[in-house]
């Protein structure tokens, strides 16, 4: 698998498939968060850990940014609170709203 990239004009991280295809996560700045609404895995590419390594690539980036993070996406909700040691990047308003 190649490495997740953080494609700034086009506001998404993505990770090319050797097929072709691309998977990714969209993202949407804003002042000290950053939010994940959007993730896209190729049907046939899903359940590989693609859509995991983009999410925890993504949230790498916010931490080193020091950024909260608003997940609007599902995937993002549900691999946040799979995943403890991410969870001081949740937005305040969003940990409660997932129980972590």
């Amino acid at each position: 698998m190649k490495d997740v990239i953080r494609n700034e004009a086009e506001q998404r991280f993505e990770l090319h498939l050797d097929d072709g295809t691309v998977a990714f996560a969209d993202y949407r700045p804003m002042t000290g968060k950053v939010m994940f609404p959007h993730t896209v895995v190729p049907p046939h590419h899903e359940g590989q850990g693609i859509g995991s390594a983009i999410a925890k690539a993504s949230l790498d980036w916010a931490r080193a940014e020091g950024l909260k993070v608003i997940p609007a996406c599902t995937f993002y909700a549900n691999y946040i609170k799979r995943h403890a040691e991410v969870h001081d990047l949740l937005d305040p308003g969003f940990a409660k709203a997932l129980g972590v």
